[in-house]
């Protein structure tokens, strides 16, 4: 199911925007939601950041004057976003992925977009960066990363700083359990917030490798996160059902792992006996030095 969003009030773009896509069973494949998350054509304008009518899956920026784009990598199941100021051409990526670098760099180039910065919300385990390749063919281009996490990086973030582009910001919120660097970034008006692996959607990060406390992620989630507008849109940095976001609201009441007490959430966390990563022993080392390790 595809919305078609034009020219709609606030609230009817809300209500676009918290539409979900689940898979049907659990073992639907990575192709198929891929398929539902993306839906097909872009009614052809002459500047397509200031198109009035989009054929959307639940991806149009709330705030004026903003571009927003929700992107994917289907092998680790990641989540890339950009977002633009539509007047100034200035640009943000959030956790941008190696295998998908051409694909990204291909869009910002079409929208005529100017990236001054290529944040990621924590050193991944499931995938290597891009930033530190993008930055070989976008002069001028900042990485970033959160200062606690232990990488390189041309930015480290803390709490409170802010990543400006145009007359946009977010803001960041250190929201550590996960690994020690993970960080949730927050639009300036707070419509939108990019949780990384902190937050995901009925669910959250692991905990029991690089650094991982299941009570530190539960503090960050409760204190740094859910303390944000009801109406706020989580976009996680992954998803597996085909989901593509929620609210603040939802997860707060809906989470089945973060809605328990503290001590029923370390106990549920401490007894998943989840595989080691795949990648992790390529991932991380490479992550940690701005993804550009042997590629």
């Amino acid at each position: 199911m595809c919305s078609v969003i034009s020219r709609m009030k606030p609230v009817q773009r809300a209500l676009a925007l918290t539409l979900r896509f689940r898979a049907t069973t659990e073992g639907s494949s990575y192709a198929a939601a891929e398929i539902r998350r993306f839906c097909p054509g872009l009614k052809a304008v002459t500047d397509p950041l200031n198109a009035t009518s989009r054929s959307y899956c639940s991806r149009v920026a709330l705030t004026e004057g903003l571009l927003f784009r929700q992107l994917f990598e289907l092998e680790s199941s990641t989540y890339t976003y950009l977002l633009a100021d539509t007047e100034t051409k200035e640009a943000v990526l959030i956790d941008p992925v190696l295998e998908t670098i051409n694909r990204d760099l291909k869009l910002m180039h079409e929208l005529g977009l100017n990236l001054k910065v290529a944040v990621n919300t924590h050193c991944h385990a499931d995938h290597i960066t891009s930033t530190g390749l993008m930055k070989k063919r976008l002069v001028g281009l900042k990485s970033a990363i959160s200062k606690y996490s232990g990488a390189s990086a041309d930015m480290l973030l803390s709490e409170g700083d802010k990543i400006s582009f145009g007359k946009h910001y977010l803001t960041v919120r250190d929201t550590p359990g996960h690994t020690d660097g993970c960080m949730s970034l927050v639009s300036g008006d707070q419509s939108m917030a990019f949780t990384g692996d902190a937050l995901l959607i009925r669910g959250c990060g692991r905990t029991d490798f690089q650094q991982g406390c299941a009570k530190k992620l539960y503090e960050s989630v409760h204190q740094k996160i859910f303390t944000l507008p009801d109406q706020c849109l989580v976009y996680p940095a992954h998803d597996y059902l085909g989901q593509t976001a929620s609210t603040v609201g939802e997860e707060r009441r809906f989470n089945p792992r973060l809605t328990k007490s503290v001590d029923e959430f370390v106990n549920i966390m401490n007894n998943l006996n989840l595989p080691k990563p795949s990648k992790i022993d390529v991932s991380v080392p490479a992550n940690l030095v701005c993804g550009v390790q042997e590629v």
